[in-house]
């Protein structure tokens, strides 16, 4: 179609093999694909390629996956998934602190890769025609303390209306549990992080009682963020 969005997408990644597969799917997938294998020359590619989201490994010959996404944030929103073999929880949160939309641990499905930058393109997208029709479904109204979904208010007590309240603020934003800790009850020592599973449960169970739609997705080894 000849209005048809062709979104670029630069892939950062210095497994050859794998980026050839990652880049494959991408063209299935209607985009225009770029593949770099060094890190050295990703900052000047990034600001000055046009790209619409960038796949970028964390471990790279030259200059690191994290020093890259710090430099763009810099200057740049661009979108920006992060890729890495590592999984140790400190590596995803230090990626995501440094600006990173979403994270994938190696070995990941490409497939999921290419939902996955669908989704974070949807969010970023200026145009109309790609607001999902799930994004004004729920609201938050943080003067009255109100929340509602589909236009039915849901009672939810203090900790689960804060908790709510930042995830939704930052949709596609993904938090740790004491990350929403620290943000949704800094002086309250009650609170510890495994209490954030229960609180977010008692949403979600609060949301079904109107709606089988979660817009809360559960990162393994995370937290949570808010899926518009």
């Amino acid at each position: 179609m000849a209005n048809e969005i062709v979104h670029r997408i630069l892939v950062v990644e210095d497994e050859l093999t794998l980026a050839n597969v990652v880049k494959d799917y991408f063209i299935q997938a209607g985009m225009d694909v770029m593949v770099l294998s060094s890190g050295l020359e990703a900052v000047k590619t990034i600001l000055t390629g046009n790209f619409n989201l960038v796949v970028l490994d964390l471990m790279l010959p030259g200059v690191d996956g994290l020093t890259i996404c710090r430099e763009v944030r810099e200057t740049s929103d661009i979108p920006v998934i992060m890729v890495t073999a590592k999984v140790e929880e400190i590596d995803r949160l230090i990626g995501l602190e440094m600006g990173a939309d979403d994270y994938l641990c190696k070995p990941f499905s490409p497939r999921e890769l290419v939902a996955r930058a669908k989704a974070v393109l949807r969010r970023n997208s200026t145009h109309l025609d790609a607001i999902p029709e799930t994004a004004n479904r729920l609201t938050v109204d943080a003067e009255r303390w109100v929340v509602t979904l589909d236009g039915v208010n849901i009672e939810l007590t203090r900790r689960e209306f804060k908790l709510l309240q930042i995830l939704h603020a930052r949709p596609g934003r993904v938090y740790s549990r004491s990350q929403l800790l620290d943000l949704a009850f800094p002086d309250d020592s009650e609170v510890i992080d495994r209490t954030i599973d229960s609180h977010i449960k008692n949403i979600r169970s609060k949301m079904r009682t109107i709606s089988e739609w979660d817009p809360i997705r559960s990162v393994y080894g995370i937290g949570y963020s808010y899926e518009a």
